[in-house]
């Protein structure tokens, strides 16, 4: 009998009572894995974390006005009202034609909700807004949790095809899974009123006139309710409209005696659309885009089998020609990620297992191995209390966990061992194995939590999405903690030695592995100690040389790496006031150099479709890949082929292209804001910046930030007018009716907004 196993040992304490009772290891041990599994079934799933952006936006329709104008009417009344609002940590705005956008940045500390309704109260108060003004749209910036992207596409007409693509909504929502669906890339629809001007002179009408006509008579006017012995009864003015028919319907003159003049009589009224340049196609046919998003506690995988089950049903039901396409499913990188945890989960239980049966025993090497699903159960069990979901980074933070997790249960089932193999009981073993390292084991895991805690205080956007990390890691640390303390030593102490075949030779490789180690380890250290200043040496060589290595420029250093998406894009900016042939001829070349390249790296193994998009003077052009393990040409490879076949085009201001659009590492490298009251000077300053900017030759796509304006017909009254009578409000108004147009009435058809124009 060696002297450890004479050693007397105390078993007094909380770890030497759990690990003499079992029943309450047990219990701890259910609590985790049944917990856990229950904990996740109620997780929310979502293919990134759920959070606030902590932006308002305000935005003011001023049609028909030049930015200068929307500067000085809105955006400078605006960026005044709020400056006196606490909360608020910065306000970008954005004049263009037609409409102000101001976004507004709250500060983190502060509830959003409550800074946005103090922006809305002071928005609301302004008074000086200019007449023709539309009402101010503020809303908290929220991030639609889009899942499935569709394309309806097919050689038809705009509104034949926004009513096909309605339908394919309206069938979406019809299953009980999906909640949301979004048309996107589609003008609003309005009703057009145009009446010839031989009319109006013909009936001494005026376009004012007509519209303050239909303003007045398409309502909708609750009169309250009378009660009567049979009840109650409502009373309602109803003379609302909807469709072109009815408005054509609606009597403009209506004479004592004498047939009313109706607006059909003097005007053609038909079905159309906003008057802007916005279309997209697909393939090269028209297209509408529907986006299927996730909310509540629906999931991605959930959403996705969903929108496929209710699209075998609609697609029979499409007229001949139109097709519906999924161009994006993002529940498959879901699936990849769940898939690749699972995966590593599964071999590091493996090689956990298998290392350890080999070098100490099997039933050690079971219960150490059943430590990672009990630290990742038992994390899912107290995660929800923390408001994490279970998303793509969550899942990326249990990863980085599951080659840490386990450390401690090898040390303290190692130290066990150890004790064991000196002759003390199981008990006795696990009780003083335990006991040695849990104050080394407790300061390593705290040494790994303060490593990730720092990301807990990251602030902005990127803090919101990497704050889930040290939220996992650190509970899976902390439950790991408590396996290797608690459960783990009264497993060990309870289980019966192995015997067997197997037990004698695991016993007899083991044994000759610590003779390796003893001959032949341990004379190299010896020496290395002998020849410490040497040894000293060698590592302080190695040190400078890896130091040397980033230092020198050879490792490159970058942020957050690019990350490869399945879609490569480009964006195309033209001048303000293109004509829409000059927009149409660059999205068309940009196309067929997409063609091109599609059919130079793979055809249909490389590509699913190519979809443009046209936003009066934008250009979207996006190729969706085949997966990574399809298609032959890497997306930034073909990105950057893409963009040698594009070449240079006349014309266009900025063009830039994403191998890598909508990750962490996309958008511009490098962001500069310049700020200046005068607009030439700062105009002058950011093309000299841009010019600078382009000596560099790893610089390219460059915007210097300015797009040159439409050209302007300014009117001014001469003295003529003024004697008969005539203002500069009646001049601006009549030239407004004559070529922008009135807006009488607003209504919202089912799921779509009608305008009256």
């Amino acid at each position: 009998m060696n002297a450890a196993s004479r050693r007397r040992v105390d078993r007094s304490g909380p770890l030497a009572w759990m690990t003499k009772n079992t029943v309450a290891a047990n219990i701890l041990m259910w609590v985790c894995l049944i917990g856990g599994v229950f904990g996740f079934m109620n997780m929310t799933k979502e293919v990134f974390p759920e959070f606030e952006l902590d932006l308002v936006t305000v935005s003011v329709a001023y049609p028909g006005a030049s930015p200068e104008d929307v500067e000085q009417g809105i955006v400078l009344a605006i960026e005044e009202a709020i400056s006196a609002i606490e909360g608020i940590v910065e306000v970008n705005s954005t004049a263009n034609e037609g409409v102000a956008s101001v976004v507004i940045e709250i500060d983190e500390s502060e509830d959003a909700q409550a800074v946005y309704d103090r922006i809305k109260q002071e928005v609301d108060r302004i008074t000086t807004f200019p007449g023709d003004a539309e009402v101010p749209n503020v809303s908290l910036t929220a991030r639609k949790r889009g899942v499935v992207t569709l394309v309806v596409h097919g050689d038809t007409d705009e509104l034949s095809l926004r009513n096909l693509a309605e339908e394919v909504r309206d069938g979406l929502l019809q299953n009980p899974g999906i909640t949301q669906v979004d048309l996107t890339e589609t003008r609003e629809q309005e009703i057009h009123v145009e009446v010839p001007e031989s009319r109006l002179n013909a009936y001494g009408l005026t376009l004012q006139g007509i519209a303050d006509n239909i303003r007045a008579n398409v309502i909708e006017v609750s009169g309250g309710s009378i009660s009567t012995q049979s009840g109650e009864i409502l009373l309602r003015v109803s003379e609302r409209r909807d469709f072109a028919n009815e408005f054509a319907a609606l009597p403009i003159v209506s004479p004592v005696s004498g047939t009313p003049l109706k607006l059909g009589d003097i005007a053609t009224v038909r079905d159309g659309f906003q008057d802007i340049d916005k279309y997209a196609t697909f393939n090269g046919k028209p297209s509408i885009e529907i986006s299927v998003s996730r909310i509540g506690d629906q999931t991605p995988i959930g959403i996705s089998e969903a929108t496929q089950e209710a699209l075998e049903r609609i697609r029979p039901l499409m007229p001949e020609g139109i097709e519906i396409s999924v161009v994006s499913d993002r529940s498959d990188t879901y699936k990849q990620r769940q898939e690749l945890l699972a995966k590593n989960a599964v071999m590091g239980l493996i090689l956990v297992m298998v290392l350890l049966t080999i070098f100490l025993d099997w039933k050690l090497a079971f219960w150490i191995s059943l430590g990672i699903p009990i630290a990742f159960l038992g994390a899912m069990l107290f995660l929800p209390l923390f408001g994490v979901t279970f998303n793509m980074i969550s899942m990326f933070a249990f990863i980085i966990a599951l080659g840490i997790v386990v450390d401690d249960a090898i040390v303290a089932g190692e130290n066990i061992y150890e004790y064991r193999q000196q002759g003390m009981s199981m008990l006795d073993a696990s009780i003083q194995g335990a006991r040695d390292v849990a104050v080394p084991v407790t300061f390593s895991i705290l040494t790994n939590i303060a490593a990730f805690a720092p990301l807990l205080f990251v602030p902005g956007f990127l803090g919101k999405i990497w704050g889930v990390i040290p939220l996992v890691v650190c509970t899976v640390f902390v439950v790991s903690l408590m396996e290797a303390i608690f459960i783990l030593p009264a497993h060990l102490a309870h289980s019966k030695e192995s015997k067997g075949k197997f037990h004698n030779w695991q016993q007899k490789f083991s044994k000759g592995f610590s003779q390796f180690i003893e001959r032949r380890y341990t004379p190299i250290v010896q020496k290395c100690v002998e020849y410490r200043y040497l040894s000293m040496g060698v590592g302080i060589a190695l040190m400078v040389l890896v130091i040397s290595w980033p230092v020198s420029g050879r490792m490159g250093f970058e942020l957050f790496p690019q990350v490869e998406a399945d879609q490569s894009e480009v964006r195309a900016q033209l001048p303000l006031g293109s004509t829409n042939e000059q927009v149409n001829l660059v999205r068309d070349r940009i196309v067929a150099s997409a063609l091109k390249t599609v059919e130079a790296t793979g055809g249909e193994q490389q590509s699913t479709g190519i979809y443009a998009s046209v936003n009066e003077n934008n250009i979207t052009v996006r190729t969706y890949l085949t997966p990574p393990g399809v298609r032959p040409v890497p997306t930034a490879e073909f990105t950057d082929q893409w963009r040698l076949d594009v070449g240079n085009i006349p014309g266009v201001e900025t063009i830039r292209f994403a191998a890598d659009s909508g990750g962490p590492g996309s958008g511009p490298a490098f962001t500069v804001q310049l700020s200046h009251r005068n607009v030439d000077t700062l105009r002058q300053a950011s093309e000299a910046l841009a010019r600078e900017l382009a000596n560099y030759p790893m610089v390219s796509e460059i915007d210097d930030g300015f797009q040159n304006g439409k050209e302007q017909f300014s009117f001014t009254l001469k003295e003529e007018a003024r004697r008969l009578g005539l203002s500069s409000n009646d001049i601006g108004r009549q030239v407004r009716a004559a070529f922008l147009g009135l807006k009488p009435c607003a209504n919202n058809v089912a799921a779509t907004k009608s305008r009256c124009w």
